[in-house]
Order: structure tokens, then sequence, then C-alpha cells
């Protein structure tokens, strides 16, 4: 009887071991309710013509190009992505990976960010040599007619089938595959649930950038014929023969700029100008503009236009731009280190020495310059606040240095043992000698309860 009770427990503990152990099969995922009911992916020919009049709208207008530059220049910046890997091996192959001369990751991730915002989508076809050296291109969407994915699950895609139906269709990788040698990854932003596509960032407001493009061309139509004008001449024909006669030799020779014209008191010449009232368009342009702007999460002053902004209220409009690029940032930073944990992955059928489950951190710029500031300003904050707390023994080294990290915007390494911080001595004048009590002056040395944190001057009698 004591068998049965001390080994069921024991049992029933491994049956569960056992059941975390199986991996999820296409037979137990989602089974109640197959998603392909729920397609709610564009039309092809409706995302084929978004994606087509985004590169347009890219190519030719410079507003959407700018759009685009600045969702690159913020998260890239300057110096690019940095990566690091403890683990030795791995980190070699990286390096190896990374600057090999058919990748050369950091010249094209300026494409890939690009095309990303754009079309809401990368594609990335790679190919497998014999050394297990794996090569990436990034593919144009629109070049695949159809995304296959498993019946119950629109996440779990199967195959990519090409426009051109003479094209064998791409195979999505196989992680428990050890055989493949060309395979696509494949990355989505703006996604709906339910969709196998991404969608484009300038899809919302490609409508209103062509309107804006078109009140601009017709406002710059309008001062055109402003400044334009006809000479009109009145005089006194005998007939209309002499009035035709008249008209063709002005037009056959007409008066040049800073010409003298001159006239007896039979003709009477003035000019004819268009009287077009067309203040009042700027608002309307304006009002374009602030629609782009807000459907792209960019403020005014970032597309020339300061309108009446001053310091404070554009340094609140960048906030959620910046929130904006910080999370486009960290889908690319994520983004890269699953390519990179595929390269490994593919890498370690030739060499089992990298480690596709090694630590790889990968490291973007600062979103924003004002950050670094601001944070600057916290720590200050922190340290004069609670260094006191600290000094009166009211918190200990590892809190008030979690403290300091945090508003610091870095993280502290919690498997290293806080070092044991130099406390003041409250007692003393800043913290270094103590008051010397000349004879028959009163003591106005404070006291320090360090249970109650009361502080007592003693006088003497």
């Amino acid at each position: 009887m004591l068998k049965r009770f001390v080994t069921e427990p024991i049992k029933r503990y491994f049956v569960h071991l056992v059941k975390l152990a199986v991996a999820e099969t296409d037979n137990t995922f989602y089974s109640d309710q197959p998603s392909t009911s729920f397609n709610r992916d564009r039309t092809n020919y409706d995302r084929v013509t978004v994606i087509s009049d985004a590169l347009k709208a890219w190519r030719i207008n410079p507003l959407a190009r700018r759009i685009v530059e600045l969702t690159n220049e913020f998260v890239l910046g300057a110096d690019g992505i940095k990566w690091s890997c403890k683990h030795k091996r791995t980190a070699n192959f990286i390096k190896e990976f990374w600057n090999n001369r058919l990748n050369i990751i950091d010249i094209q991730l300026d494409e890939w960010v690009d095309e990303l915002t754009r079309s809401g989508d990368l594609l990335f076809l790679c190919t497998v040599d014999d050394s297990c050296m794996m090569y990436v291109r990034a593919i144009p969407p629109e070049s695949i007619d159809e995304i296959t994915t498993r019946p119950n699950d629109y996440r779990q895609e199967l195959t990519y089938v090409p426009v051109d139906k003479s094209l064998t269709p791409y195979e999505a990788y196989d992680p428990n595959s050890t055989e493949q040698k060309l395979f696509v990854l494949h990355y989505s932003v703006n996604r709906v649930v339910g969709s196998s596509w991404g969608e484009s960032d300038l899809g919302p407001t490609l409508k209103w950038i062509g309107y804006y493009s078109a009140w601009l061309e017709n406002r710059a139509m309008l001062n055109r014929f402003r400044t334009a004008f006809l000479y009109l001449v009145k005089g006194k024909f005998s007939n209309d023969q002499d009035k035709k006669k008249r008209q063709a030799e002005l037009n056959a020779n007409p008066p040049q700029s800073g010409s003298v014209l001159v006239a007896d008191e039979s003709e009477e010449w003035s000019t004819l100008t268009p009287n077009l009232d067309a203040s009042d368009a700027s608002n309307d342009g304006v009002a374009l503009k602030k629609n782009i702007a807000a459907g792209n999460a960019i403020p005014m002053h970032f597309l020339a236009e300061p309108e009446d902004s001053n310091r404070t209220t554009a340094e609140a409009a960048g906030t959620p731009t910046f929130r904006h690029f910080e999370k486009r940032q960290q889908f690319i930073l994520w983004m890269l280190k699953d390519l990179i944990q595929v390269a490994v992955t593919v890498r370690q059928r030739a060499d089992p020495r990298v480690q596709p489950n090694s630590e790889i951190d990968l490291l973007g710029n600062d979103i924003s310059e004002r950050d670094n500031a601001s944070l600057a300003l916290a720590v200050t904050y922190i340290v004069n606040s609670f260094g006191e707390l600290y000094d009166r023994h009211l918190i200990d080294e590892s809190e008030y240095l979690r403290l300091v990290y945090r508003f610091s915007g870095e993280v502290l390494d919690t498997d290293k043992a806080a070092p044991e911080g130099l406390r003041k001595d409250i007692n003393k004048p800043n913290g270094t000698t103590p008051i010397t009590k000349q004879p028959g002056t009163p003591n106005t040395n404070p006291k320090v309860n360090r249970n109650t944190g009361d502080v007592n001057v003693p006088t003497d009698n």
C-alpha cells in the first residue's frame, strides 16, 4: 500500500514530462476551427496594386521618399546594427556569414528596411552551399502569387507560389530538415489577424499623397498664370480691316521687356492680368499634409512644415514618433536575430561546434539623443535622493544599484553579487571629518537615530 502512494505521484510526474517533451503537431494545434475560413488577405490584385503604387510614389514623390528615409534613419541610424555572441566558435561563423561578399548584411539592411516600409513584407530566398554557408537575397513580394499554409493554422507557412508558373514553388524553412538547400523566410509588419501578408506603411496615405501632389501642381500652375499678362491696345480704326492689320503688326513684333513704346493719341495701351483669388488654398495644403503625417506617425515639423510649433510642442509631438520607430527597430533586431540563428542552424550540419542556442545580442542606435539627456538627469536625481536613503541604511546595495540602473536605461546583471558600497557618515559634515566642539560653545552636532531616522540636536546645559 505504501508503495502505491509513493509510486503514483512519481508516475504522474514522469507522464507529465513526457507530454511536455512531445512536440506540437499539425494534428493537435488549433484543431477546433480551421483558420482558412477566416482568410482576411487582400485580393492578389489589390495587394500588388498597393505595393506598385507605393514603389512609384517612393520613386517620384519627395514626400513619400522622405517618409521611407525617416524610418530607415531612425531604425538603423548612422552606425547600423551591431551584434555580439559569447560563444567564440559561433561568433566567428556569424562574422563570416555577416561579412560574406555575397551577403554583406550591413549593405543589404538599408534595402530591407526600405522594402519593409514600402510593402510590409520581406521574403528572403536562402540558398545553402556544400559548406553549409547560407546566402540571403530579398525577393519582391509581388513576385509571389500565393502563400500556402496548413489548413488549420495560417501562421504555419508551407510554400510560396511564384507568379511565374514555370517556376517550382519555394519551400518555407523547416527547422527539422537537414537537407534543405533552398528555402524562404518570411517576415511581415502591420499584419492583420488571419492574414498571411503584411501591410505597407504608405498604404493608408497613398491616396492623400497623390492629392497633395495634385494640389501642389495646381498651385504652381495658378502662380504661373497669375504672373502672366496680355497687352490691350485701344485705338480708333476706320474699319475692321485696319484693326486686324494693326493686330498682326503687333503680334509679329511684340514689345520686349524694358523697351519703350511710343503711341499717339489714337492708341491707348494697358495690360490684362488674371484675378485668381487662391490665398486661402494654403490651408488646404496644410490639412492634406497633416493627414499624411498622422497616417505615418510623423509630426509636421519632420516634413518641413513648422506651422506655429515651438520647442515644447515639437518635443511633445516627437514622443509618439519615437515610440513608433522604437517598435520598428525592435522588430528589425528580432528579425536579424532569427535570420542569424537559422544560418547557424544550417551551418551546424557541417560544423557541430557552432551552437544555434548560444546567446546572441543585437544592439541598435538610440532612437533619440534626447533620451540620453533625460536619462542622465533622472540618474542625477536618483543618486541624490536614494543615496541619502542608502547612507541611512534604509536600503541595501543591491536595491540602490537596481534603481540607478533602471533610471539610466540599463539592465543590472543580477547574477553578480552587488558590490559593497561606501556609505557616508551622516554624523560628519560632507561625510569627512567630525565636528570639533570648542570649549564654551553649544553642541550643535546632530545625532541621528538609525532605527527611526529622527534627527536630534543636543544642547549643553
